[in-house]
């Protein structure tokens, strides 16, 4: 899979994506990441991004000329992408449906936006969609860029060794959160493992997992609970 992030801060993406299983599928040839500086597709000698807004009012505006010239060059050098995404606040909420159906596309480029926000002939006429990792703001897209692509990297076949775990995760698992983990030792500062865990019977611990994940699902997220698909035991 092949994923473009335009940044005006690019060391700020790069040092993380040096680390961790996006490093090791990188380093395996499973993902191509590139990561490019906004800054090299604009045309004054200043290297200028942004401006003021339209209208009066606080902050900057991310200019449209670079972003689509950014663009312009990702698609005749690595071919045309299958999603264009903005990082914006107002995107829609990064889900796990989302990372899958990111993570079936071969080519997806990640546009971080900045400031006040990005010039909005972007969001409509050049990214494919604008996705947010929550209801907060933060100083820019580079961080929610890094989330992006770690929740849709960990669905890419053969980047996680073990893809049972993934098929396990919490939102994975028929949308439920997951079960709780417990590991050695069984017995620690008075607080002991379940029983069931130990009991080496495992249709009974799948059976405990599961009521496990109903009752976490009901106390934490009870919004994940209705869905059709739910037996009336559970």
């Amino acid at each position: 899979m092949k994923v473009d992030i335009v940044t005006i801060f690019p060391k700020m993406v790069e040092a993380p994506l040096a680390e961790g299983i996006v490093a090791r599928a990188i380093a395996r040839g499973v993902m191509d990441v590139r990561v490019h500086d906004l800054r090299a597709f604009t045309t004054d000698r200043h290297r200028v991004v942004d401006d003021v807004p339209f209208g009066g009012g606080p902050g900057m505006v991310l200019k449209p000329e670079p972003l689509f010239a950014a663009v312009d060059r990702i698609r005749d050098e690595r071919g045309a992408p299958g999603a264009i995404v903005l990082t914006s606040p107002d995107g829609g909420r990064l889900t796990h449906a989302v990372a899958q159906r990111l993570s079936a596309l071969d080519h997806v480029v990640v546009l971080c936006g900045r400031y006040e926000g990005v010039d909005e002939r972007v969001r409509q006429h050049l990214a494919t969609e604008a996705i947010s990792i929550g209801d907060y703001v933060l100083s820019g897209g580079e961080l929610p860029a890094l989330v992006i692509v770690d929740a849709v990297a960990r669905l890419i076949p053969g980047v996680v060794g073990d893809e049972a775990s993934v098929a396990g995760d919490t939102f994975a698992r028929d949308g439920l959160l997951d079960f709780p983990q417990y590991t050695r030792p069984a017995e620690f500062r008075g607080f002991g493992v379940p029983p069931v865990l130990l009991s080496g019977h495992h249709s009974a611990i799948e059976k405990w997992r599961r009521q496990q994940a109903l009752e976490r699902t009901r106390r934490y997220r009870p919004d994940l609970l209705v869905r059709p698909e739910r037996s009336e035991s559970e």
